[in-house]
């Protein structure tokens, strides 16, 4: 069975930093791509960030604007989020999702596009 486990959610701070985990199995790691996503309250899910494992091929966002950044551990198939200079805008859900790299696509921003979705991690920022 395809399992994603997001992990790294806490209470932080305005201005500091954390990182959140995506642990993959089930699946061969470089033939999909993962990709972050957050829902905050009352608000549709959004995506932050996908890397195509095959050839690391990485797409933000366009408000991330530089605050967040995108890895993964291919020998660990783990995608991590690194996220900076938190707002208390940033308070949500987090999850990654994971995409087969196939005709119809290799990832992206849209929900749509993802079979697989991990149960999510929160992450709450105060002011």
């Amino acid at each position: 069975d395809v399992r994603l486990v997001e992990s790294g959610g806490c209470l932080a701070q305005a201005g500091g930093s954390l990182t959140l985990s995506c642990v993959v199995s089930g699946i061969t790691f470089n033939d999909y791509a993962v990709g972050w996503f957050r829902q905050a309250p009352g608000k549709e899910r959004e995506g932050i960030s996908c890397i195509v494992n095959e050839d690391a091929t990485i797409y933000y966002a366009d408000f991330v604007k530089g605050r967040f950044t995108i890895s993964s551990n291919n020998a660990e198939s783990t995608v991590y989020l690194h996220l900076n200079n938190l707002k208390p805008e940033d308070t949500a859900v987090y999850y990654c999702a994971a995409d087969p790299i196939d005709s119809w696509g290799r990832g992206g921003l849209f929900a749509y596009e993802y079979d697989y979705w991990g149960q999510g991690t929160q992450v709450t920022v105060s002011s």
